[in-house]
């Protein structure tokens, strides 16, 4: 019998350095399945760093309040012209989420991405705390007077 030739019988009891072949699935450790949990974890990311959050809040005004908790915000932004690159002023309404219908025409409002509320709802507003406070602050103080007569009263 050939089988049992010395030569044969080392080859058998060798195993095979891939997992993979042969239909076994066996998972390597190394590897990270982003759903799935594993013991080894996800790779480690960089703490320190801060988190970059692009396009997630813009600013503008309300241009449309008639609409039921939704109001209607256009958003100014500079870029530069593509042929003459002077710098040209674009202007893009969004659809935001307003559920208590607190804004009006013409306010200030922040716009905060969310998750998809409607087809075209994916912000909402919220009040821009600096801008309702200082306007308050320059009306409730009266312009105070040097206290020097002018050449016209004496």
């Amino acid at each position: 019998m050939l089988l049992t030739t010395p030569s044969i019988l080392q080859f058998k009891s060798l195993s095979l350095a891939n997992p993979f072949l042969h239909g076994a699935t066996a998972p390597t450790p190394h590897l990270f399945k982003p759903g799935a949990s594993s013991a080894a974890g996800p790779p480690p990311s960089s703490a320190g760093l801060p988190v970059i959050k692009a396009m997630r809040s813009l600013q503008g005004r309300v241009v449309c309040a008639t609409n039921d908790k939704t109001v209607a915000v256009e958003v100014v932004r500079l870029a530069p012209h593509p042929k003459y690159k002077r710098r040209v002023r674009m202007k893009k309404k969004y659809q935001a989420h307003d559920p208590l219908n607190r804004f009006q025409v013409g306010d200030i409002v922040q716009l905060e991405k969310g998750r998809p509320i409607s087809k075209t709802k994916t912000f909402w507003a919220v009040p821009v705390p600096g801008r309702a406070g200082a306007k308050a602050v320059e009306e409730a103080a009266p312009p105070q007077e040097l206290g020097i007569p002018l050449e016209s009263e004496s």
